[in-house]
């Protein structure tokens, strides 16, 4: 495996081809062993991955002083290479419900100063806001990110699930290096507007749910009990009738791996990967084992052919239910 390099927009760093996505490792998908986790980003960082994404609401915390265990007590040199990406601005009650999302300025500043302190860094490599809040226009939450830059606290400016409009008012206050959101096989809705826009305005797209949470990993069954404490058990494409035609996709995903002699998330992280150079696909491993599987896509080579097989077997908007819950779906300004 050769890890290559791809470059965050046209003001943003140098990054490793493929990042490593950490919030399966405190938050939404059960239980995950801490010592485990810090084994992964220790494994991540010696194959070569520099960017870490993570979230400050991810597990309330817990995954930003989980990444800070992990960048202590990793070999020097692969301390130093890591790129962090951090999403703030989700508020979230004792109980852990989801209660709205803050983008003023105070705010911005408040959530940058508590993630500095538990990440143990001086500077937090991309800042982004993880949705859109309403209440606030998004040039006054970008304007706060640049404040940090100039104080040294940020590197670059990123956006999270927002729209092409939010994306060239974002872009017309500041620099914007990246936009992370959803998209793999079965999640294509980018491709409409908001792949061009970020394209015209040199920003790139690190891609989350390259995997649809594990829905097209290949190691999904049809009869899987899963967790009160995990998402899956209430996003609607893994419920009922969606589940099973959603796996009929990953059935014929799975013959197109087969014959190239790859597994199904090696080729659906491929194909991620084959969609351009200013696409970065975050692998959301939580374990040794998952993380070498997804670096193997590395060495797949998808030629016309191939992805022809590929779309024919998973058609652009094939898959069945939405990919969140309809509570979810209206905090997604990328999807209006």
């Amino acid at each position: 495996m050769t890890m290559r390099t791809r470059t965050l927009g046209t003001t943003g760093p140098q990054v490793s081809a493929l990042g490593l996505g950490c919030m399966g490792m405190s938050a939404l998908y059960g239980d995950a062993d801490r010592a485990e986790s810090v084994a992964t980003i220790h494994a991540a960082l010696e194959a070569g991955v520099t960017l870490l994404d993570t979230g400050d609401f991810y597990g309330m915390g817990h995954n930003e002083l989980l990444i800070g265990e992990a960048l202590r007590t990793a070999p020097a040199a692969r301390r130093e290479q890591a790129l962090v990406s951090v999403k703030f601005g989700a508020l979230r009650g004792p109980d852990g419900g989801w209660t709205g999302y803050d983008g003023r300025p105070a705010a911005v500043k408040n959530f940058a100063a508590y993630s500095l302190q538990r990440l143990g860094v001086d500077h937090i490599d991309v800042y982004r806001i993880a949705r859109l809040d309403p209440d606030v226009p998004i040039e006054e939450t970008v304007g706060a990110i640049a404040e940090l830059i100039e104080q040294g606290y940020v590197r670059h400016v990123g956006l999270s699930e927002v729209g092409a409009e939010t994306i060239r008012r974002a872009a017309a206050v500041a620099p914007i290096a990246d936009l992370q959101i959803e998209y793999s096989l079965i999640s294509r809705g980018i491709e409409e507007s908001i792949l061009p826009t970020t394209r015209e305005l040199g920003i790139s797209v690190t891609a989350y749910g390259v995997l649809s949470r594990g829905l097209i990993s290949g190691h999904f069954s049809r009869d899987r009990q899963l967790a009160a404490n995990d998402f899956r058990a209430y996003s609607p494409r893994f419920q009922g009738d969606n589940l099973q035609h959603n796996l009929n996709l990953v059935d014929a995903l799975r013959k197109i791996a087969e014959q190239k002699g790859v597994t199904v998330a090696q080729i659906a992280i491929a194909w991620v990967l084959s969609r351009g150079e200013d696409i970065v696909p975050l692998i959301g491993a939580r374990t040794r084992e998952r993380l070498d599987e997804s670096l193997g896509a590395l060495d797949v080579t998808l030629d016309g052919a191939d992805l022809t097989a590929i779309e024919q077997a998973v058609p652009a908007d094939a898959a069945a239910g939405d990919r969140y819950p309809t509570a979810a779906m209206a905090h997604l300004d990328s999807e209006r």
